[in-house]
């Protein structure tokens, strides 16, 4: 009932930055180019953050 006040786990906080970095490079991909794929290029060390999360957690 009031899961807003619950706070996000670690996974969620990578998840919602992963998301936010994919979308920006996405953006970014019709004007420059060279920011586009450094923004996909932290969104990828994100990725490899939560598969580390993914594979502690079991």
């Amino acid at each position: 009932m009031f899961s807003f006040f619950r706070k996000k786990s670690e996974l969620d906080q990578l998840t919602d930055q992963y998301r936010a970095l994919l979308e920006e490079s996405f953006k970014l991909s019709t004007t420059d180019r060279r920011a586009s794929d450094l923004k996909r290029a932290e969104a990828e060390e994100v990725a490899v953050k939560m598969e580390e999360l993914q594979k502690n957690a079991k």
